[in-house]
């Protein structure tokens, strides 16, 4: 695992070691790694909704679509 040396205000830093105390962190650099995921995860489900607002639009999915739905549900009882 690499290391990176981060310089934050002394705010910032009581921001970060209340919320590892308070969420169970076990460390500083675990909280920022959790952060960094998730931060991950937000630009790869913004990409998937820029994606599929661009895409073409779908069949309408009306009453019918959905009884079908019901039916197919209930059948696998």
């Amino acid at each position: 695992m690499t290391t990176m040396n981060v310089s934050l205000p002394e705010e910032l830093k009581e921001f970060v070691d209340t919320q590892v105390e308070r969420n169970g962190y076990g460390s500083t650099s675990e909280f920022v790694r959790d952060l960094i995921r998730r931060e991950q995860d937000r630009q790869q489900l913004r990409g998937l909704l820029l994606a599929g607002a661009s895409s073409p639009s779908g069949p309408i999915a009306g009453d019918e679509y959905f009884a079908g739905l019901r039916a197919r549900v209930n059948s696998a009882d």
